[in-house]
């Protein structure tokens, strides 16, 4: 059975039960306008296409935000729901080649070639670090915690930011520490890593320990930071968020 994904700006299309829609034809009425594309993703045939209009007339079916299908969808639907919507934005990004303008064709399922000049591509994901940092005292244990001014809702998170071109990881990792919030860190460590389909990125996570200096925020984007016990914290994020695994790894330990 063929499985659709079809989304609309940053939603997705589910059954009414929370599952990925799936038959021989498509659950609701295509428009001649509608591009679908078929592809292979691990053992699931998709449909992708995208919407111009919500479906909100067509009973069984509901709309439901991507990142919100973290709580409905299995893992490994979820996923699939993440891996379309990065194929889907990167096949939008990629329909005329750079090189000549002549329009692409999918070579694979996660590859594009230019039929007049031969240029290749592949999704180029956007790789992220975000670490935290903790801090022992004589009262105990602290979490150092910031609120990004890009957070749509008012939480704190972790320092995070993007790898450039040219550095490694742990490179990255002391940069942002340096630029975000001032201070020096000892001891880090890898702890996992997490697809990010907002829209295309890959957030690898560490821990570290603080090493000496006081906070100095980065004006230009965050609004708040400092060091917070586990029986003083703030709003943090969500749980589909790598850095909420790495703030409840913390909460965990005695």
């Amino acid at each position: 059975m063929t499985r659709y994904l079809a989304y609309c700006q940053g939603d997705i299309l589910l059954t009414s039960e929370g599952n990925i829609p799936f038959g021989v034809n498509a659950p609701f009425p295509l428009q001649p306008w509608n591009v679908v594309t078929t592809l292979h993703i691990g053992s699931d045939e998709v449909k992708m296409i995208r919407l111009d209009h919500p479906v909100t007339d067509v009973p069984g079916l509901q709309m439901v935000g991507l990142r919100k299908t973290y709580t409905i969808l299995n893992e490994h639907d979820y996923q699939l729901a993440g891996k379309g919507a990065e194929l889907l934005y990167w096949d939008q990004a990629t329909r005329y080649c750079g090189c000549c303008g002549s329009p692409t064709r999918w070579m694979t399922d996660i590859s594009k070639r230019c039929p007049e000049c031969g240029k290749e591509w592949w999704p180029s994901v956007s790789t992220a670090i975000i670490v935290r940092i903790t801090r022992e005292t004589p009262d105990g244990s602290s979490i150092l915690l910031v609120q990004a001014k890009n957070f749509r809702r008012p939480f704190h998170g972790l320092v995070a930011g993007f790898l450039e071109t040219g550095e490694s990881l742990e490179q990255c990792v002391a940069r942002e520490v340096r630029e975000e919030v001032g201070i020096r860190i000892k001891n880090l460590r890898y702890f996992a890593s997490q697809p990010w389909p907002y829209p295309f990125g890959l957030m690898v996570g560490f821990t570290a320990e603080y090493d000496g200096g006081d906070i100095h925020l980065q004006k230009e984007e965050l609004t708040q930071g400092g060091w917070f016990t586990r029986d003083n914290l703030p709003p943090i994020p969500d749980k589909a968020s790598i850095a909420r695994q790495l703030i409840d790894d913390w909460l965990q330990q005695s």
